[in-house]
């Protein structure tokens, strides 16, 4: 991923309605982002394969298609973090965008104010903060070996593809390993102290990682539930 430094980070804004993408586009520009809009799904994955952007703001519904299809393809080939914005606003809908890859997701009508200060908190975990000191060594559990530097995770030698949301929560679960996380605790880290939503979130992701570490939550060997409280990674010296 791009690093913004010195620049405006570009904002795709994919949205149909001129009465929401006009007035937020401006407020926007205001905040030092500089946003381009699509107004159909073609037009913002030909922006997307294109353009180095910071983040995409996504309507799911769009006059050529569905936005959740946007989202699967940005996801094949991309990073970008995406906040969806949408009038469907279930926790069933949520859910599903959140399994598509979606960092978060904002129920239409929105505040400019609120989303802004989501999409920063959601470029701040983006973007790692400048360090002057030694970059952190990599943790070894098991098979599992994570490079936090390097932001790549091996199991038995093969690599893993994590999404970056999976890679922050994996990262603060071992760098923290043989001692619980409490939910409050992961939200505040990986989601940042600004989540406003609910921490169905947390689960999501938890489950999505515990399938990519071939975990059985019945039987784990990594990730453990402390019911109530919320998460342990095993240490290393358990696997000697």
């Amino acid at each position: 991923m791009a690093r913004f430094v010195g620049v405006k980070p570009r904002v795709l804004f994919v949205e149909d309605e001129a009465s929401i993408y006009e007035p937020f586009s401006k407020a926007l520009a205001r905040e030092g982002f500089e946003p381009v809009v699509a107004r159909t799904a073609a037009r913002a994955l030909e922006l997307a394969e294109d353009g180095d952007f910071a983040i995409v703001l996504l309507d799911l519904t769009l006059p050529d298609g569905d936005g959740r299809d946007v989202c699967r393809a940005l996801r094949r080939g991309s990073s970008v973090p995406i906040l969806m914005l949408t009038a469907r606003g279930t926790e069933a809908d949520r859910i599903v965008g959140l399994e598509l890859g979606a960092d978060d997701y904002v129920v239409k009508p929105f505040s400019g104010g609120e989303v802004i200060a989501r999409i920063r908190a959601i470029l701040r975990r983006a973007t790692p903060a400048s360090d002057e000191g030694a970059p952190p060594e990599p943790i070894a559990v098991g098979d599992l070996d994570v490079d936090l530097a390097a932001r790549r995770v091996r199991l038995g030698g093969a690599e893993l593809q994590l999404s970056r949301k999976e890679f922050d929560l994996l990262a603060e679960l071992i760098r923290h390993a043989g001692r619980v996380v409490t939910r409050e605790q992961l939200m505040d880290r990986v989601w940042d102290e600004n989540w406003f939503g609910s921490t169905k979130t947390l689960d999501v992701h938890v489950r999505w990682l515990r399938q990519k570490l071939g975990d059985d939550p019945s039987h784990p060997r990594y990730l453990h539930t402390v019911r109530g409280v919320g998460f342990r990674f095993t240490a290393p010296e358990e696997f000697s």
